[in-house]
């Protein structure tokens, strides 16, 4: 038995029909159970109740048993001083409060249906699961899976905005240069996205500015600053890359003990980082004003033309320097363009919208609703117990489900526990 099953059975009224006691008999009539209070201090704020007659309007604090109350030092907080009420599974020690009158208690095991009761403990059995749910998924109707899945979608927007605020903050509030540093994170991919990152911090945005004049010099100050100049190759683009690097290095002070080296093993030659780089240097030379048209673009189609940018013709027949390879343009594909809108740009669209006061909710939802859902461990995993994701903000929605619900046990928070305990069929 967890404390959050008491919340949960307390914020919905899952009680028998019936009359109400206290623990010291006072007839009780629960007539709003409150506000769910998240935060520190009592469980529910603003409940109202009857006890013997009269109402009573205040705060209600649970607990699995009365002497919690102790164990927890709320006799000396101030903030539970208004508790009308202490709601407990089991009661084994009076409460008091500061004036000496004692604080009223209702014991809820007597009141729990069983079938509640039984629909919990299936939820939350031992049995070893992927998640506590995935025998009754595919039992959860269509209407409440999809509504939460996308509350789930902006739920992970918002937490991306939090640390897209910090970054801005750590930009001096430069849109431009938080686009660049979330840009080169998400160009580096999960294996190297710690390390482009350090990059892009590694170098004031003004600088990058200056060098995306010249293409070539923005690739030799990106690739120099991943430590992918150092030594000596015999190619003559290294060496010309390198002798820029040196020169830029000389020019604006640059350092890169701060940068963590890229990773080239186990990715495929399209995501080595000296191809990745080199396209996003042709990207900012290309495209001036990058963040002003990612902000007035809305529809996938005009998002592909945006980023349709291939590497340097030195990347056509290479993958790494003295390394040759078949000729073909190392163009962004449209499945990397799709990460990037759903990791950079759709967040990027959402924060800015909101700084600005307006709701791009609509907006967002829609972009992501073009784009084919993503195919990652998790997702295929959701996908085998019941076909749920087929577009990217189902999939982005999934994956804030694992990892803050399921992961979490957080089941009782979750709309899909929540049907679960209330179905009949369980």
């Amino acid at each position: 038995m967890k404390e959050d099953f008491l919340h949960y059975v307390w914020k919905f009224q899952k009680f028998d029909v019936g009359s109400f006691y206290t623990s010291n008999n006072e007839s009780l009539h629960i007539k709003n159970p409150g506000s769910h209070n998240l935060h520190s201090g009592p469980d529910f704020f603003n409940a109202q109740i009857e006890l013997a007659g009269q109402l009573w309007a205040g705060n209600v604090e649970i607990h699995l048993k009365s002497s919690d109350w102790y164990a927890h030092g709320h006799e000396t907080d101030a903030a539970y001083d208004n508790v009308i009420l202490h709601v407990v599974w089991e009661h084994d020690a009076e409460i008091f409060r500061k004036n000496g009158s004692v604080i009223p208690t209702f014991v809820v095991k007597e009141h729990i249906p069983k079938t509640t009761l039984q629909r919990y403990q299936k939820l939350f059995s031992k049995e070893k699961k992927w998640v506590n749910c995935e025998n009754e998924l595919g039992a959860v109707d269509a209407f409440t899976f999809q509504n939460w899945l996308e509350r789930l979608y902006f739920e992970r927007l918002q937490k991306k905005e939090v640390v897209l605020l910090e970054e801005l903050k750590n930009s001096q509030n430069h849109w431009e240069c938080l686009l660049f540093r979330m840009l080169c994170k998400n160009f580096g991919l999960k294996v190297n996205g710690d390390s482009f990152f350090s990059i892009a911090k590694s170098v004031d945005f003004s600088i990058i500015n200056k060098c995306s004049q010249e293409q070539q010099d923005l690739e030799a100050l990106l690739i120099g600053q991943a430590g992918l100049l150092e030594g000596e190759i015999e190619d003559w683009y290294f060496k010309t890359l390198k002798t820029k690097y040196a020169y830029l290095k000389r020019k604006f002070g640059l350092q890169n003990q701060t940068v963590i080296a890229p990773k080239f093993f186990r990715l495929r030659p399209p995501n080595f980082p000296t191809v990745r780089l080199a396209q996003l240097s042709m990207l900012y030379f290309e495209r001036s004003n990058l963040f002003s048209r990612i902000i007035e673009t809305q529809n996938l189609k005009d998002f592909y033309e945006l980023f349709n940018i291939s590497g340097s013709e030195y990347w056509d027949t290479h993958y790494n320097f003295g390394i040759g390879s078949l000729g073909r343009k190392k163009r962004i594909t449209k499945n990397f363009v799709d990460l990037l809108i759903i990791n950079t740009v759709i967040p990027l669209k959402f924060c800015y919208a909101i700084q600005q006061g307006r709701d791009a909710s609509g907006e967002v939802l829609q972009l992501a609703s073009e784009i084919s859902s993503e195919k990652n461990t998790i997702v295929k995993k959701f996908n085998s117990i019941n076909n749920i994701s087929k577009k990217a903000w189902q999939s982005q929605a999934l994956l804030q489900l694992k990892s803050e619900y399921c992961d979490k046990n957080n089941c009782l928070q979750c709309a899909i526990g929540n049907s679960i305990l209330n179905s009949p069929n369980n």
